[in-house]
């Protein structure tokens, strides 16, 4: 089924960002909602494309999605990459043998984060996916996850990676990859958390096309 016609604008500039919708429930929930991409296919399977060749041939073996919006990033990712999908989740949702960590989240509350035990071999290569990555403060609970299986991070995806001490750390150590671009006009909103797009903001934007 053909997808709403909207203005996509130049590709480099990663059009797909500008449908993504503003919170309108309060401070209690994250500053944006990304999920209108997912929505719309054209918007999706860009943002699928920016991100696999941003990776490059990075040499995964499984793909990590993080509860709950990077299992759907994360599954997407897994498909094109052509390996299997591991769930990190929220605690006590798993019905099998797990290792917990605790971590603070991106609105300051402390949660615990687990992983099937064990779940891969030494050495396996994971790639983490979150759909945003703001404090970084979920993310370095993966990583601890991974890594105390003796696996390797080889790499971070996100639609967002916000820009502060801890998320500069997972630069340098690891390949990230993000539709929002270090050193673009996206980036510096997203920092801001606020978006210029929100102004002129409707939700028909992401609706797919019907006949």
């Amino acid at each position: 089924m053909a997808e709403a016609k909207i203005d996509k604008g130049p590709r480099d500039d990663r059009w797909y960002l500008s449908i993504m919708s503003p919170n309108t429930k309060g401070a209690k929930f994250a500053w944006l909602d990304p999920t209108s991409i997912y929505i719309n296919g054209a918007a999706f399977h860009d943002l699928l494309d920016d991100l696999q060749a941003d990776l490059g041939d990075l040499g995964v073996d499984v793909v990590a999605g993080l509860d709950a919006m990077g299992f759907v990033l994360g599954s997407a990712l897994a498909a094109r990459l052509g390996v299997g999908l591991l769930p990190i989740r929220k605690a006590g949702k798993l019905c099998v043998d797990t290792d917990l960590v605790s971590f603070t989240n991106y609105s300051g509350r402390t949660q615990g984060m687990e992983m099937r035990l064990p779940a891969f071999q030494p050495g396996t290569r994971v790639l983490l996916v979150d759909q945003w990555v703001e404090t970084g403060g979920t993310m370095e609970g993966a990583i601890r996850l991974v890594e105390r299986q003796q696996g390797i991070v080889a790499g971070i995806a996100a639609i967002a990676i916000e820009e502060n001490e801890r998320t500069a750390g997972f630069r340098r150590e690891y390949r990230c990859a993000a539709a929002v671009m270090p050193g673009s006009k996206w980036q510096r909103e997203c920092n801001a958390q606020t978006l210029k797009s929100f102004a002129d903001y409707q939700p028909e934007m992401a609706f797919p096309y019907r006949d």
